[in-house]
């Protein structure tokens, strides 16, 4: 093999593993725990702008701060098998604290390529219990193999407040998954 052409395929295999570190082609791709959002969204409930939106790509963060005590998600990109599980997803402070509050149901949601092109994929709604426990194991739909930058978010699927549309604060997140490994 000549000089050129060496250089040629360490090129090849060099872009190869960059395409492969920041896309995940037909992979399981696993959160090792999940993590509540920090900051949350303005307060649907007030005409006050508050500004303290926490967006992943064009999803809002959602109501107010939350915490999980543990949690873990995973789905498989060549069969859309998709499982997650979280104890303890709870609010922090207002009257809600230590609790889900008025939440209802969650859903699991795969986000390809975060940002202005991205895609989402939406498991059922899931009940959340009162201690704020949520689990799913089943399959999403229509997964494309080559996914870039996945992302796990728990979104809100559901609400019971009097007074208050159960679906006012539908899809906005309130957990995501963290230490994401890609085992292509």
């Amino acid at each position: 093999m000549n000089k050129k052409s060496i250089k040629m395929v360490a090129l090849l295999a060099f872009a190869f593993q960059v395409l492969c570190a920041s896309a995940s082609f037909a992979a399981d791709v696993h959160w090792k725990r999940i993590a509540g959002v920090i900051t949350a969204a303005d307060n649907f409930l007030t005409d006050a702008d508050e500004h303290l939106n926490n967006p992943v790509g064009a999803i809002g963060s959602g109501t107010f701060p939350w915490t999980v005590r543990s949690g873990h998600a995973r789905v498989n990109l060549s069969t859309g098998a998709v499982s997650f599980e979280v104890h303890g997803l709870v609010i922090v402070g207002n009257i809600f604290s230590g609790t889900p509050g008025p939440i209802t149901a969650v859903v699991g949601t795969l986000v390809c390529n975060p940002g202005a092109t991205q895609t989402t994929f939406d498991t059922p709604d899931v009940s959340i219990s009162g201690e704020g426990d949520a689990r799913f194991s089943g399959t999403l739909q229509n997964v494309p193999a080559m996914c870039p930058s996945p992302l796990f978010l728990v979104r809100i699927a559901s609400l019971n407040l009097p007074g208050v549309d159960p679906d006012a604060a539908d899809g906005l997140w309130i957990a995501t998954g963290a230490e994401r490994e890609i085992n292509n």
